[in-house]
């Protein structure tokens, strides 16, 4: 197998390359800063603790507190995102965790375009950030959450299931009402059954 000489280009992509890794794959990051000196040396630089994907890192790793507090400093998406969601959610500091969600999603971070999208809408009944989510990621994310299913209403709040129900009183009659499919589609509540009958015809809001 020919290996790519990584080490022959410049310093400038080297730390390019790396980011990039960070930001993929927690294991091959640390592969790669035990590959070299250099390797090492340009992992260890501020940059990529905004890039790192600490939310790969294995369960069973017992990630130091330094470094998810340098990821953190350096703005790092997925931090601003877990903080967000524990200031909210576990702390009850609903401002300082939407902040921290939203400058997160302003970073164009996937996951927490939708968390953020969804909390507004449940305890605020703010719609407007639906439409910062594109369908391809609503399907990958509603696989997402489906698949997750042990955890459910483990961790929320009454305030949580009380805003929930709210929400969905709220929303259920203008997608039932909606021409953009056939009402027989959604005669089920399933998620299931509500994701194979989407179409091209859906609507935006529906969808």
């Amino acid at each position: 197998m020919e290996y790519f000489p990584l080490l022959e280009l410049s310093e400038e992509i080297q730390a390019l390359v790396v980011e990039r890794v960070a930001r993929n794959s927690f294991q091959d990051l640390y592969g790669l800063k035990a590959s070299s000196k250099s390797m090492k040396a340009l992992a260890e630089r501020r940059g990529v603790y905004h890039c790192y994907d600490v939310l790969s890192v294995p369960w069973e790793f017992n990630m130091p507190s330094s470094l998810l507090k340098s990821c953190y400093a350096e703005g790092n998406p997925r931090t601003l995102y877990i903080k967000g969601v524990q200031l909210f959610f576990s702390f009850g500091l609903k401002e300082e965790g939407i902040s921290l969600m939203k400058r997160a999603t302003d970073t164009g971070y996937e996951g927490v375009v939708y968390t953020h999208a969804m909390t507004r809408a449940i305890f605020w009944c703010d719609g407007q950030y639906f439409v910062g989510i594109p369908r391809e990621s609503v399907q990958r994310i509603g696989k997402l959450v489906r698949s997750v299913k042990w955890g459910w209403g483990v961790w929320h709040s009454d305030e949580f299931h009380q805003h929930r129900v709210m929400f969905i009183s709220a929303y259920l009659p203008s997608f039932y009402s909606c021409q953009c499919a056939t009402h027989v589609e959604r005669q089920c509540l399933c998620l299931w059954h509500i994701d194979v009958t989407k179409d091209d015809n859906m609507c935006e809001r529906c969808f």
